[in-house]
């Protein structure tokens, strides 16, 4: 799939200045710092909302409210992107990071029911109710969940990756924030950490199905695969959101941004200015027009929402939509470039 733009907002108090604090001067060195860095990259936003057969019927189920059709649209998109990109496949084990209920792997699954040698490994820190996991105790694949954050999480000491030793492919639905900087950091094993990034050693619930035991445990180091063993990552479907969770310290591309003449104080202000992409307009003069929202939930707004809003001296400078096109940039200039892993 591709590896989504990404940036991370620092925690230091000196960073925590806000966009309405700063003057015109200031703003106005901080677009141009952003255009200079994407200059002579493709920023242009290729949209592709396609859908896949496993998903027809569920979407066209009357019964189903606005929120149950656009999450299954959404699915079924991610799958529909993944087929294209031939990353529904037999001989996988899929890695979905901030898995909750796990409908998304409970869709890959029925899209891959005829193909052999299959397995799934859901990851979610929370502790999680009416999982979709139980639905396939008797299926041929395997389901196994690991209650744990991700930045704990080694994935050459995971039994079922190194016992089954298969190709691996990360998928998300909902890896808000720093989550997705740090699923990356663990699919290629730690390669991206600074020295003193690395994760502690954590315990982790190993769940396999529904009603094993949930004890806390080590994960086991001596079964199958060597510990250590690189694991072999042949693709990568993320679907982003919350770039105002997001942490400098996890952030994976410091050294394309520092390339960039940038650093954590420039960060810290395109991450907040990133909201100008989705917050729509706001105060503009003495008149109050909210943006085109017919399609946006509560819970869209959660994941989307930060609490930047178009600085009230500034509205008369340019157009909203020049405002939204500097918050879209801000989401794409961290790693511009799609890559198909």
């Amino acid at each position: 799939m591709a590896l989504i733009n990404r940036y991370a907002f620092n925690n230091d108090a000196s960073m925590q200045i806000t966009i309405a604090e700063r003057s015109k001067k200031e703003l106005d060195e901080l677009i141009v710092k952003l255009k200079t860095a994407l200059k002579g990259l493709n920023t242009k936003l290729v949209e592709n909302i396609i859908s896949h057969s496993a998903l027809h019927e569920p979407l066209s189920d009357p019964k189903n409210g606005d929120s149950a059709f656009k999450h299954l649209k959404q699915q079924a998109s991610i799958l529909g992107n993944m087929e294209v990109l031939e990353l529904l496949s037999p001989n996988r084990c899929y890695i979905e990071f901030g898995a909750g209920k796990g409908k998304l792997s409970h869709w890959i699954h029925i899209a891959l029911k005829a193909a052999e040698n299959v397995h799934f490994l859901l990851v979610e820190r929370s502790s999680t109710r009416f999982k979709v996991d139980g639905k396939h105790k008797n299926a041929g694949s395997t389901f196994d969940r690991l209650q744990v954050d991700i930045q704990h999480l080694d994935l050459r000491n995971v039994p079922l990756l190194r016992e089954k030793g298969l190709p691996v492919i990360g998928v998300g639905k909902h890896l808000c924030g720093a989550a997705t900087d740090l699923a990356l950091r663990c699919l290629f094993e730690h390669s991206c950490f600074d020295e003193d990034d690395e994760p502690p050693t954590k315990r982790v619930k190993l769940h396999q199905n529904e009603g094993a035991c949930d004890d806390i445990k080590p994960v086991p180091s001596t079964e199958g695969r060597e510990t250590g063993e690189k694991l072999i990552v042949s693709g990568l479907a993320i679907a982003l959101c919350c770039h105002h969770r997001c942490d400098w310290r996890h952030y994976v591309g410091k050294e394309f941004f520092r390339q960039r003449g940038l650093g954590p104080e420039e960060f810290a202000a395109f991450q907040r200015m990133s909201s100008w992409a989705t917050c729509g307009m706001r105060k503009i003069g003495s008149k109050t027009t909210e943006k085109r929202s017919e399609h946006k939930t509560g819970e869209e707004e959660e994941h989307e929402m930060s609490e930047e809003a178009l600085p009230d001296t500034l509205n008369s400078l340019m157009s909203v939509e020049d405002w939204e096109q500097i918050g879209r940039l801000c989401k794409q200039s961290v790693l511009p470039s799609a890559k198909r892993l």
